[in-house]
Order: C-alpha cells, then structure tokens, then sequence
C-alpha cells in the first residue's frame, strides 16, 4: 500500500483542483443567458484556448509529428481548416482531410 500513496495524493488533489471548478462553472453557467455578453466572452475564450494549443501543436510538435517539416503541418492545417468550412463547418471533414495530407506527406517525404 505504501507503494500507491503518490497516486493517490495526485488523484486526490488533482480531483480537487479541477473538480471545484467545475462545479463552479456549472453553477455560475446555469445563471447565464443563452444571449448574454458573458457567454459569448466565455465561448470566446475557450475558442482561444483551443487554437493557442492547436497551433503550440502544429509550430512546436512532439513525437512523430516533430519530424515533418513545418510547410507539411501548415499546409494540412490551412487545408484542413477550408475544408471544415467548405464542408459546413462538419468535425469530421477538419479532423480526416488535415490528416489524410499528413500521413501522404509523411509517406511521400
């Protein structure tokens, strides 16, 4: 049992740390209106954070990825993305056509 003590103080207080939040956000969620400035700073905001971690990814990869060059991520990316709007903004279409000219790429290089 002494061998799990580490595990289980970083279950423990990573449960904590985020799971307050969560609940925070739910509560302080169910308060704003569907129109409302606050929601629309909100969703603003997570866009954000999603991009700044899509394009961390695509400028400064790991793994395999790190061994494409950066006009091979780029161009899967612009690609990937005018696909996604052509397509209807479809999930699908941004996450298979990005991917789809990576694997070539990386099997054509």
């Amino acid at each position: 049992m002494t061998d799990y003590w580490p595990f289980l103080v970083i279950l423990v207080a990573g449960w904590l740390a985020t799971d307050f939040w969560r609940w925070l956000g739910v509560l302080a969620g169910n308060r704003l209106q569907e129109g409302s400035e606050a929601l629309h700073w909100v969703r603003a905001v997570a866009t954000a954070l999603v991009m700044a971690v899509t394009a961390k990814l695509v400028v400064f990869p790991t793994g395999v990825l790190e061994a494409s060059p950066l006009w091979l991520r780029l161009t899967a990316a612009g690609v990937g993305f005018a696909a996604f709007l052509l397509a209807g903004q479809r999930v699908i279409v941004g996450v298979v056509v990005p991917l789809t000219i990576l694997g070539a790429g990386l099997l054509w290089l």
